[in-house]
């Protein structure tokens, strides 16, 4: 797919490294439930923001409060440098929400929906032209873009649902769990269009309850459970906030104790535990270690036939932090 470079005609985006979204001590209550708590982050222009979390966490009724859909109890949202009003329609025209539900007519192609929605955000006709073009290639859907979008599969109707959301160029584009229901080609395609919108400069703020989507795409995360921020930062700060250690198996043949001796002696290793034909290790940063542990362990007298590296993943750090797995 490709990354066409996108033009920034019609909204003035925040300098580099400014804050475009700036969520302030959201609360939200429905009768005796309160669905969010406390809730506070920030994302700078060209980084995605995952809010990870199960369902029934807060991330839907967040991003409703971060679009305008619904007012907070109490807490502020600002974006692109102005106060959220559900009744501000200039400070809307600076996202682009994309929701769980899908909002494209099954009756119309996905150019005509393109130009629909539009013609809603009154884009001009030259511009509202030339930009249908460069969405549709985003997406991926530029081949299909005559066909009635009822034709589509889930994957492309998602895409394009996607595609709606960008078409004013918005300074912070929300996606509301974008990949559920896809089959797996379609959500590649889905995160391809994603990881090209960072490039881009756009401010993401995406929710999922799928740990590989946070990994893969988010700069930093914000774990949420229960209504409440748990913990928030790169992945490797989370789990590094946690305590997760790294483990690297070594297999082989040879004088295995011999190298067991030897690696206990390197300043990275934490523990070694040896049997007949493996070496486990226990070690803070496996990537950068590996290429000395083997060559430390081959000097040994050990003839290696299998290195395997096992990081902790974000799983593990919600299971940490709540005390129970991420899709319960």
């Amino acid at each position: 797919m490709s990354a066409k470079t996108i033009s920034n005609t019609r909204l003035d985006h925040p300098a580099a490294g400014a804050y475009v979204l700036e969520v302030q001590s959201l609360v939200r209550r429905f009768g005796d439930l309160t669905a969010v708590d406390d809730v506070s982050f920030r994302i700078a222009a060209g980084e995605t923001y995952g809010l990870l979390g199960p369902n029934g966490a807060g991330k839907t009724t967040t991003i409703s409060m971060v679009a305008g859909l619904i007012s907070p109890d109490a807490g502020s949202v600002v974006v692109a440098g102005q106060t959220m009003d559900p009744k501000k329609v200039e400070v809307k025209g600076n996202i682009g929400l994309v929701p769980q539900d899908l909002a494209i007519y099954p009756d119309l192609t996905a150019r005509e929906n393109l130009r629909y929605f539009g013609r809603l955000q009154r884009i001009g006709r030259d511009a509202l032209d030339r930009r249908i073009d460069e969405v549709l290639d985003l997406i991926g859907l530029s081949d299909r873009a005559g066909d009635l979008t009822k034709e589509y599969s889930g994957g492309m109707k998602r895409r394009l649902n996607i595609g709606i959301g960008l078409l004013h160029q918005p300074s912070l584009l929300i996606l509301d769990e974008p990949t559920v229901g896809v089959d797996p080609q379609s959500r590649n395609a889905i995160l391809e269009s994603v990881e090209a919108l960072s490039v881009e400069g756009m401010a993401v703020l995406y929710t999922t309850h799928y740990m590989e989507e946070a990994e893969r795409l988010c700069d930093r995360i914000g774990i949420i459970d229960e209504g409440r921020i748990q913990a928030e930062g790169s992945r490797d700060h989370l789990v590094r906030l946690t305590g997760g250690v790294d483990h690297i198996r070594l297999s082989g043949s040879g004088d295995i104790e011999a190298a067991a001796q030897a690696l206990r002696a390197l300043p990275e290793i934490e523990q070694v535990d040896a049997d007949r034909r493996m070496l486990m290790l226990t070690v803070h940063d496996a990537p950068t270690a590996v290429a000395r542990v083997v060559t430390t362990a081959t000097e040994a007298g050990v003839s290696l036939s299998d290195v395997e590296i096992t990081r902790p993943d974000l799983e593990s750090v919600f299971l940490h932090l709540t005390g129970k797995a991420l899709r319960d």
